[in-house]
Formats: C-alpha cells, sequence, structure tokens
C-alpha cells in the first residue's frame, strides 16, 4: 500500500466556508490561520461573496451537489482531524453540510454561527436558523456565537452574567455540548464564557486591543480552536491558545493599513511550520 512509504502525515483542519474576496475572514481566514498554526488546511466552500473591508456587495451560494462533491472529494482521501464551520447562509447549503457530517462524522466539529458581517452585512438566511438549529447543533464539539448571535439563538437578551448563564442554557438545551460566548461586544477586557452542562463556567480574559483592523476575528478565533484541535490539545487549552493568538494577530495588524473600512488581523506574525503525525502502525 501506497502508506506503507510514510511514517508521518500532516494534522489536518478543514473549514466549511464562505469565500471573502477581500481575503479577511471566511475561508481565506481560516487557512491562513491553519498555516499559521502549522496545520496542513482544506477548504469547502459554501458560498462566494463580494465583500471588501467596507461591506458584503453580493453573495452566491455554492449550489448543494457542488458543495456535496467537495466534502466528499477531501474525507474520501484525507484523515480530517478537525473541521471548523462557517458561513453556510441558507437552508440547502445547511441541509447538505449536515448530511455530510453526519455521513463522515469527524470527531472535532467547531461551529461558528456566522450571521451579521463586521460591516453589518447579513451572511445567514432568517429561514435557515431553524435547520441551523435543528441539524448541526447535535453534531458539534463546540458553538462560538459571540454576544448578538447567543442572544438572536437563544432568544433571550444579554445584559449581565445571570442573562448570560440564562442565554448559555437554552443554547446547551438546543444540542450543543460546549458553547464559548464571545465577549468582544463588551467594552473593557474581553472575556469569553465557556458553558458545558453539568460543569462550571470557564472564563477566558484577554486585553482589548484598540484597532479598527478587527475584519475576521470570529473566523480567526474559531478556526484557531480548530487548529489547535487538530493538534491534540483538549477543549480548553485549545481555547486559551487560540485567543491568545487572536490577541496577538490584532496587536500585530493593529496599525497597518488594510482597507478603508474594518482591515484584517495579521494572522502572519508568528507563523509555525508545518507539524506532523505518526501514522500508526
Amino acid at each position: 500500500m501506497l502508506n506503507d512509504h510514510y511514517s508521518s502525515r500532516y494534522p489536518t483542519a478543514l473549514t466549511i466556508a464562505g469565500s471573502d474576496s477581500g481575503g479577511g475572514a471566511g475561508a481565506q481566514a481560516d487557512l491562513k490561520t491553519f498555516s499559521a498554526l502549522g496545520v496542513f488546511g482544506m477548504s469547502v466552500i459554501t458560498a462566494i461573496t463580494a465583500q471588501n473591508t467596507m461591506g458584503v456587495k453580493a453573495i452566491q451560494p455554492v449550489d448543494p451537489d457542488v458543495l456535496k462533491a467537495q466534502i466528499d472529494a477531501v474525507f474520501e482521501d484525507f484523515t480530517i482531524d478537525s473541521v471548523k464551520i462557517g458561513m453556510l447562509h441558507d437552508k440547502a447549503v445547511i441541509e447538505t453540510v449536515a448530511d455530510a457530517l453526519t455521513k463522515y462524522r469527524p470527531s472535532k466539529i467547531v461551529l461558528d454561527p456566522v450571521m451579521v458581517a463586521t460591516s453589518g452585512s447579513r451572511l445567514l438566511e432568517d429561514e435557515a436558523i431553524h435547520t441551523l438549529v435543528e441539524r448541526l447543533f447535535p453534531l458539534v464539539t463546540l458553538l462560538t456565537p459571540n454576544l448578538p448571535e447567543a442572544e438572536y439563538l437563544s432568544g433571550r437578551r444579554i445584559t449581565d452574567r445571570a442573562t448570560l448563564e440564562a442565554a448559555a442554557g437554552a443554547l446547551t438545551g438546543l444540542g450543543c455540548p460546549a458553547i464559548l460566548i464571545k465577549g468582544g461586544h463588551w467594552a473593557g477586557e474581553k472575556t469569553d464564557r465557556l458553558f458545558r452542562p453539568g460543569k462550571k463556567a470557564v472564563n477566558f480574559t484577554t486585553k482589548d486591543v484598540q484597532t479598527q483592523n478587527t475584519h475576521g476575528t470570529g473566523c480567526t478565533l474559531s478556526s484557531a480552536i480548530a487548529a489547535f484541535l487538530a493538534l491534540g490539545y483538549d477543549l480548553e487549552e485549545a481555547i486559551a491558545r487560540a485567543k491568545a493568538y487572536v490577541t496577538s494577530a490584532l496587536e500585530a495588524g493593529a496599525g497597518v493599513f488594510a482597507g478603508h473600512g474594518h482591515g484584517a488581523v495579521n494572522h502572519f506574525f508568528n507563523p509555525q511550520p508545518l507539524r506532523t503525525i505518526p501514522l500508526q502502525p
């Protein structure tokens, strides 16, 4: 067999997300993150967007048959250590992705429920949200909503710790085993909280970086978590390392011109070599 000629393979992470023509978010940000952290990245494109740092101009979902073919092509050839899911946009796309993940059953899935871009443009159709919750929530390892997304998905207003915990409880009740609610929309220190049924909530706090270049930070965080999961770290350590990576990427790109709106972070402030994993005999 061909595998007999090799003693190791690359750790792998797959992004299932939309394409950002501006390069700061979506599959482009995910692939940059995987590469920067030493993980071999692959991509399945769910939608093509025409966007830049100032906004989204057009969205074209990928045909479900082509979407399915992309997923099949990757899983039929590679060992997939983790999956990051980003923009899904409509019901047909969500159902196609859910069917494929139910079939292939990757062990680590990070779902970033991308609903609105940094610029304010809507990325997920309202009628698709029920399908997202019903079909994908039970499959994932971790859900990573920001505060507005957590409010929308839970149907609860979040104003303090008590309402945050109530929203998290509502979301775990929908089938997610772990939820990281991101606190980037609150002023001051940035605290994300990890909620898991039957366990004490865990806080991940980083300093606030003053910068306009925040395009793709949500995509970058979720893909960094997926990368560290692919490298074998447990969930809490993967989140902690991902948070530190995003903070450093924000700092490195804070004073650099990257478009006239919300520019991207500096993904490659400290790139790591591509890692390898020994093959099992």
